[in-house]
Order: structure tokens, then sequence, then C-alpha cells
């Protein structure tokens, strides 16, 4: 069981560190965001997993020499009150960090949402009563705000899209269709789900870095991706041209309650300039052959966790 604790342990600190430091430095994620984006859900997903594993089939190793043996007996072991004979104090507290951190993540998550959820329906409360509908958009929202804002409030049971007087005098037609296009793919696509998981990843491991790279990069991708469903839409140098002239109209940040992915409409000048010469320049899309091996490696690495286990019970 050792032996594959080392594997997975190894498999832990190259999806923590080297592997998705590389990823966050290449250039083709913005040729393929919604391929990149999997990818990072997979990493992620795969490297605590893998992470959690090693920790608890190192603590497990003191009851057994398979994983459903040693199973069986901690739960008997325990109802005892006892610890095994030859378990040392670094098998006890692996398996016990293996538990707290399992704990951790998931209420922090849970937590997360909720915090997340009240503060979007509290703001959503805010705009309904301080706006107007705007004719002939459902679920679109008119605030009356000089400075050019625009950005979506997704909700468990009610999304709206929201935009300013100033916004609306400052696109045209095309400009704004291309905006609401924009929001409506974030909406559609549940972005803030992907946002808010990533978000918990790293509230939950502030000394983390990987963590806060990873949001970062993530951030972007969903930028990207709902510019791309826009530009199905509208031509390309439209949106281009609605970014550009909303980040030199020096729109304000959003409240900070506003958990929405659309940051790019309130001035996110770490991707703005990016996106617009992706949108108006930049190098065509992956091409499929290459999107299907990454999504096809990126599949076969949230399986490897759960074929090294099923290995390992085979050989013991």
């Amino acid at each position: 069981m050792i032996a594959f604790t080392i594997v997975l342990a190894v498999l832990a600190w190259a999806l923590a560190w080297p592997i998705p430091a590389r990823l966050s430095r290449a250039s083709w994620p913005s040729r393929a965001p919604s391929t990149a984006l999997f990818l990072w859900q997979s990493i992620a997903l795969t490297g605590g997993l893998s992470m959690i594993g090693s920790l608890l089939l190192f603590g497990l190793s003191a009851y057994g020499d398979s994983p459903l043996e040693a199973l069986s007996a901690l739960v008997d072991e325990t109802l005892a009150g006892r610890i095994p004979e030859g378990a040392t104090i670094f098998q006890v507290g692996s398996l016990s960090f293996a538990v707290l951190l399992t704990g951790h993540l998931l209420l922090n998550l849970a937590s997360t949402f909720v915090r997340t959820e009240r503060q979007r329906r509290r703001h959503l409360d805010l705009v309904t009563l301080l706006s107007d509908p705007v004719p002939g958009e459902p679920g679109t929202r008119r605030l009356d705000h000089p400075a050019p804002v625009a950005y979506c409030l997704p909700g468990a049971f009610r999304s709206v899209t929201v935009l300013s007087d100033g916004l609306l005098e400052l696109l045209d037609r095309d400009e704004l269709r291309a905006v609401l296009e924009h929001e409506r793919a974030h909406l559609q696509q549940q972005h803030a789900l992907v946002l808010l998981s990533f978000r918990s990843w790293g509230n939950a491991l502030p000394w983390f870095p990987i963590a806060h790279l990873a949001e970062i990069a993530v951030e972007a991708l969903v930028e990207f991706i709902a510019d791309d469903h826009a530009r199905t839409v509208v031509d390309s140098r439209q949106l281009a041209s609605a970014i550009a002239l909303i980040g030199s109209a020096g729109a304000p940040a959003a409240p900070a309650d506003v958990d929405s992915p659309a940051r790019d409409y309130r001035v996110d000048t770490r991707v703005a300039t990016t996106r617009i010469r992706r949108l108006v320049d930049g190098p065509p899309p992956l091409d499929r052959g290459r999107r299907s091996a990454i999504m096809a490696g990126a599949i076969a690495l949230l399986l490897l966790p759960l074929a090294l286990l099923l290995t390992f019970s085979l050989v013991a």
C-alpha cells in the first residue's frame, strides 16, 4: 500500500504546482477556452482526490494490506476504541488529517455557496427596487446610473442582466447586442458555479498559491468562452469595440457583494486587453484533433486515481 501511496502523493504534487503553473503560462488556452476550462477542473479535482487519497492510504496502511481490508479493520478498531498494534503517530495523524481536510473543503464549499447566494439575493432585491425592465429584453434591467456598467446576477431561481443608462447611451445597437449575448452566455453556461468552486478552493487553502493562480486563469477563460458565444451573433469587432469603449469611459467597480462572472464590463484590466486583441486579430481556434486529445487527457486524468485504486485492490 505504501507504493501506491507514493504514486498518489507524486501525482498530487505534480497537479499542485508544476502542471498548473505551466498551463497558466501556456498560450493555447485562449484558442480553446472551453477545453482549457475542463482541463483546469480536471486538474483541481484530481489533485484534491490524489492528495486526500495518499493521506488516507498511508493512514490505512496500519490497518491492513488492501484498502477494503483496511477500511473494515478501521471501523472495527474505531468502534472498539483501539489503535492497531504497530501503528505510528504519522499514520494516525495522516488518517486524521485526511478526514479533517475533506471536511474542511466540503464545509468551505457549502458555506461559500450559501454566503454567495445570500449576497446575490440581497443585491437582486436592490436591483429590482432601483431599476426598470428593458422592453423587449426578458430578464434584463435598466439601472439609472451615468457610468457604463453591465453585469449578470445569477440566481438559483431567477437571473438578471443589469445595464446602466450610461452603457445604453454609450454603445450602439450592435455593441449592445454583443454585451447582452456575452452576459447571457455566462448565465446559460453557469459560469458563476465554476468560479464559485475555484473561489471556494482558494478560500479553503489561502496558503496554497496554485489555488489563486487557477482562479485567475479560470476567470479569464469564462470571459473568452462568453466572447466566443457573443461573436456567433455579432461581429467580433463590435464586441471588441464595446469592451474598449467601456474601459475608456472608466466604469467603476461593481459593489463588493456582486458575485458575477462578467467582471470584464467593470473594467478588469487583467484580461480586457487580451480579449480585445483576441477578438480583433487573435490566432485561429485550436484544431479539433488537438482539442479532442486534450479532452481525452483530462478525462483520463480524472479516472487515474480510481484506476490506481482498482489496480491496487486487484494486486493486493
